[in-house]
């Protein structure tokens, strides 16, 4: 195994300093973290894990201890929980399934067998249940969330309808023109089953309103609507009619909860569109917003607004974590949100009091009619962000003189200003980090033993452009309107996230594209709404390239001067990332002082590797764990296929294997029969290789 330490001189801090540091907080944290039964590993998000028997001394040792092929390929993001000696996934195609904690056989399968029932799931929900009503298991599965018997996998029947919820419900919009799915688990507050969802990112869209279930009965409980309604807070933040029509503002990353306190803390995506916001002037509370909600009734306690009319999909990309820190002396619990523009920001959680501060400062201004941005926008002075900041001629690619030119001759054509700054017509505009961070869903993990945060953060450039939206009835104009945000004006998509839909002919029948777009599949939302004259055009086009005519009308309400031409990355024409590395951190930030205790470059490229150039790191999707053992486990990275540990005081690498795909997932650990595991998901969904679906688990020998 590789025993190679990285440091990066003038941040690293000495072990005994973190312990000495981390004393006082010990004493405030829950006694011990031994299970993994929710997603995060517990409530809080932590991410953390008080088992020692795989540690610094023996973690070269580790072993595969069982693996489950679940026998399909696809983008599987899926942390895995645990409760008592059964673990719960999902499949790439959305089955859940319970497997033999120590052995990784197969205990039962649910297979709800829906068309549209395909794409990446972040974890199921456990129940434990209670005297009356045994233990369950919540699950999204395409729009539905379905309760199963935690012991034979059965849907329980008297659960909303026949075991399960239409999620495109209690909305208080028209049901059919809705496509919201669960893909990242919500919280559990005592019978209180509390979710989010993922929803179009275009118009028409869905609101994203956080909603609270009986966990028996499947009946609401309560709403937070996330677009205010007329009367409620925050409806002056938006046009007079966004609360009909406009969509998003959505808690789709994941939610921590306050259990002693009963706060739900969730974070919220961008309004839609994502990228035009001339029907929605005005800051849009409660997008891009941390809420904090009482668990038992949806009231609002306190909010803070990371994006003001956010019109780059800054959305927050992750769960927050529920931390205790020592600020000024005194011991505090906090909430710590990143983001995806590199930020760090950190709450009292009891009241969303920042621990550091923040400046509001002036950001560009749109030159786009119609729209009106933001004035300025919150910047955290401490920590440093993560993620740089602004793309200059001087951190270009240099990997070859020719990708260097080649990337000094596109960027002349660029508009590069920093953070904040929004699209044009006509001209692409540089957004770095990404439009998938900086963070991203993978989420990041807390050690409350040292006070050290830790985040794994993208470092790439991408575009993006703004163009009119009068391209008339037509096949093409549908796909210009509905489609070419994620597939691209020319259908080349941004492979392997967003794919091309060039030759689709020669992999999806007619049907097969038909029932893709009516019911969505992955990340692609339902278009459940389109007209059949529109559908045929559509297909037709995505199909041939066939320009046909429609007689479907154009929503009015929901019409749009301008689009977005799709997210290409900024890649030099060998597919690197055109600008100088590193392309990917593992970072490791004190939340006592907000300094840097230490940051190495995460992953690399094969191919590059072997001529040489080592260390770059990578783009990398999926997040850490960190253990009482002295370890930080994680693979997440796209294209070397590690799985990594490394020593979570300075950095130093302990551990890597190969998985049969890559990692892009977050690992979880437990204990069994005594022995300690960890485990992760490995897919290769995010990388340009082989797709799979394998989870793999790890053990000392026996």
């Amino acid at each position: 195994m590789t025993t190679v330490h990285r440091y990066v001189p003038g941040i690293g801090i000495a072990v005994a300093t973190l312990l000495l540091a981390g004393a006082a907080q010990r004493s405030s944290q829950p006694a011990s973290y031994r299970g993994w039964s929710s997603y995060g590993g517990g409530p809080e998000q932590l991410r953390y894990s008080s088992l020692t028997q795989i540690n610094r001394r023996n973690v070269a040792k580790l072993e595969v201890a069982w693996t489950h092929d679940t026998g399909e390929s696809g983008d599987l993001q899926t942390q895995p929980i645990v409760a008592g000696d059964i673990v719960y996934v999902y499949s790439p195609n959305q089955r859940v399934v319970a497997l033999d904690a120590a052995t990784g056989n197969v205990v039962w399968t649910f297979d709800a067998k829906l068309q549209g029932g395909r794409g990446p799931n972040r974890g199921a929900m456990y129940w434990g249940g209670d005297a009356s009503t045994p233990a369950r298991i919540f699950a999204g599965i395409a729009e539905y969330l379905y309760a199963l018997d935690a012991k034979t996998g059965t849907p329980i029947a008297d659960f909303g309808t026949g075991g399960r919820l239409d999620l495109r419900q209690d909305l208080g919009r028209e049901e059919k023109g809705q496509s919201v799915r669960l893909t990242s688990p919500g919280a559990i507050y005592k019978d209180l089953l509390i979710i989010g969802g993922r929803v179009n990112e275009g118009l028409p869209g869905s609101p994203g309103h956080i909603r609270a279930y009986d966990v028996r009965t499947g009946k609401l409980r309560w709403i937070f609507h996330t677009i205010p309604r007329p009367g409620e807070a925050g409806y002056e933040t938006w046009s007079k009619d966004s609360w009909q029509y406009n969509g998003g503002a959505n808690s789709w990353p994941g939610m921590a909860l306050d259990e002693q306190r009963g706060i739900v803390y969730a974070p919220t995506g961008s309004a839609s569109s994502d990228f035009y916001g001339a029907n929605r002037i005005g800051d849009n509370l409660y997008a891009n917003s941390l809420l904090a909600l009482d668990a038992a009734t949806g009231k609002r306690l306190w909010h803070f607004q990371f994006v003001r009319h956010d019109i780059l999909d800054r959305d927050l990309p992750s769960p927050p974590n529920l931390v205790t820190v020592r600020h000024g002396g005194r011991t505090i619990q906090a909430v710590a949100q990143s983001t995806k523009q590199g930020y760090l920001f950190l709450f009292d959680r009891a009241n969303g009091k920042p621990l550091f501060p923040i400046e509001y400062r002036k950001v560009p201004s749109s030159d786009v009619p119609g729209e009106v941005a933001a004035n300025t926008q919150p910047f955290p002075t401490r920590p440093a962000p993560f993620s740089r900041q602004l793309l200059t001629k001087d951190n270009l690619t240099t990997r070859t003189p020719e990708a260097h030119a080649w990337a000094v001759e596109q960027f002349d054509r660029m508009r590069s200003e920093g953070p904040f700054t929004p699209l044009r017509v006509g001209q692409p505009t540089i957004v770095f980090p990404g439009y998938d961070g900086g963070a991203e869903w993978g989420g990041q993990a807390f050690d409350p033993e040292s006070g050290l945060y830790y985040v794994n953060a993208n470092d790439l450039a991408w575009t993006g452009t703004l163009a009119p939206d009068d391209a008339g009835q037509s096949g093409r104009a549908l796909y210009l309107r509905d489609c070419a945000s994620c597939h691209r004006d020319d259908r080349q998509g941004t492979p392997p996230q967003l794919p091309s839909l060039i030759g689709i002919a020669e992999r999806k029948s007619r049907a097969e594209i038909v029932a893709v777009i009516q019911k969505g599949s992955g990340r692609m939302p339902a278009f459940n709404s389109l007209q059949q004259s529109a559908l045929n055009a559509i297909v037709q086009f995505v199909l041939t390239g066939e320009d046909v005519p429609t007689d479907a009308p154009v929503i009015t309400p929901t019409y749009e001067k301008y689009r977005f031409t799709g997210y290409p990355k900024f890649l030099d024409p060998d597919g690197y990332p055109a600008v100088a590395p590193p392309w990917g951190t593992l970072n490791a930030i004190n939340l006592n002082t907000g300094e840097y205790a230490w940051k190495v470059p995460f992953g690399e490229y094969p191919e590059l590797a072997e001529k040489g150039l080592k260390n770059t790191g990578t783009e990398s999707y999926g997040g850490p764990i960190v253990t009482a053992g002295g370890l930080l486990f994680i693979g997440a990275t796209n294209h070397d296929r590690k799985f990594r540990a490394y020593d979570k005081t300075n950095g130093a690498l302990l551990w890597e294997t190969t998985l049969p795909f890559s990692g892009n997932a977050t690992p979880a650990t437990y204990e069994s029969g005594g022995r300690q595991f960890v485990v992760i998901a490995a897919s290769g969904g995010k990388s340009r290789g082989p797709r799979g679906g394998v989870y793999v688990a790890f053990a000392l020998p026996k």
